[in-house]
């Protein structure tokens, strides 16, 4: 793979031109590039500041061995070309755990069916990852998971949990799936957190389950792994691909019926800009949060030729962002910034400034 080629003024040109603060543009190509360095890792959870934002730091996950990167990492200076454009304050193995703190410990996320062995789609790095996450099955190592979680907490205080996400693609049936739900459920209650449930799931797809859901696990939102439009059988796993795009409209238009809520995971980057504008857009309109978009990252030269064409420019992901904004700006959602570590938003939204920046 050639070296990239990407300046500062370049940057600072295409930020201009599609109006998002230059620092957003800087760190959504940090997410698309990685960064060079000394360290070897494949993925790296790094606190970042940016130049004129010195008072922000922004959590990232990028991998640190990219060589042909513009980004480059001289001690804890973050460089572009000959540019210093900002500074990285922490950095830890993207490992993948039981779970871990969000939101300043108002959020959680669980990782409770070994996500570290999952082996299914193209485009995730998770194989790549440090497995030390163990497989939980049962209500009661699930409660012996949060309480071991209480120590992690901030304040030690689980009761502050207002969101609680189970990030795992490794449950196969959609029986299986709501058990463990249920479970966790009645996990939470013992521990007096009342938080909300959100799954990232694509094997859930029956009225009966959502019943199920709405009767036993709300307040409960469904995050649908849509990931992308085309290619499916290419890119997904066999339990994301046998969801065809046609039918996910639907889906989240019947879980919304239920009384759940709904959003969905998406990484940009896989579709063309063309069909990613119009599965948004039929996806839209039945989702009551907003949902995740994720800037595509390459960790090796195959990851890399998954990408549509034009997918390897900044602009490609600034006009994602400007569309996205167009269809999705005028339902009154808004990203969250923790909800997500590779995001096209950082500061603000369809020219807003986001809460809590």
């Amino acid at each position: 793979m050639p070296n990239t080629k990407l300046e500062i003024d370049e940057v600072i040109g295409l930020a201009a031109r599609y109006e998002v603060p230059v620092e957003d543009a800087v760190l959504i190509a940090l997410n698309l590039y990685g960064i060079s360095s000394d360290h070897r890792q494949h993925r790296a959870r790094l606190d970042v500041k940016i130049g004129s934002v010195p008072s922000v730091s922004w959590k990232v996950i990028v991998p640190l061995n990219a060589v042909e990167s513009p980004f480059r990492l001289v001690d804890h200076d973050l460089h572009l070309g000959p540019h210093c454009i900002g500074t990285v304050q922490r950095i830890d193995a993207d490992e993948a755990v039981g779970g871990y703190f969000r939101d300043g410990g108002r959020a959680a996320t669980l990782n409770p069916n070994a996500r570290s062995r999952c082996v299914g789609c193209a485009f995730c790095p998770n194989t790549l990852e440090a497995a030390a996450d163990p497989r939980f099955s049962e209500e009661r190592e699930l409660t012996e998971l949060l309480s071991a979680m209480v120590e992690q907490h901030p304040r030690r205080n689980l009761s502050e949990l207002r969101e609680v996400t189970v990030s795992t693609g490794c449950f196969e049936r959609e029986d299986a799936a709501v058990a463990h739900l249920v479970g966790l459920r009645t996990a939470l209650g013992s521990q007096g957190i009342a938080a909300r449930i959100g799954f990232l799931t694509s094997v859930i797809q029956s009225d009966t389950a959502f019943a199920d859901l709405a009767a036993r696990v709300a307040p409960f939102v469904l995050r649908l792994t849509a990931e992308c439009f085309t290619r499916r059988d290419l890119l997904l796993k066999k339990s994301k691909a046998l969801l065809r795009r046609a039918e996910m409209p639907d889906l989240l238009r019947r879980a919304r019926q239920a009384g759940l809520g709904t959003s969905f995971t998406y990484i940009v980057g896989l579709d063309p800009l063309t069909e990613l504008r119009a599965g948004v857009a039929a996806l839209g309109e039945h989702v009551t949060e907003f949902p995740n978009f994720q800037v595509y990252q390459a960790h090796n030269s195959i990851m890399a030729g998954l990408r549509t064409p034009g997918a390897e420019q900044l602009e490609f992901y600034l006009q994602a962002r400007a569309w996205i904004e167009q269809i999705l700006g005028g339902r009154g959602l808004q990203p969250q910034a923790w909800e997500c570590y590779r995001p096209l938003w950082y500061s603000t939204f369809a020219g807003e400034r986001l809460v809590g920046v």
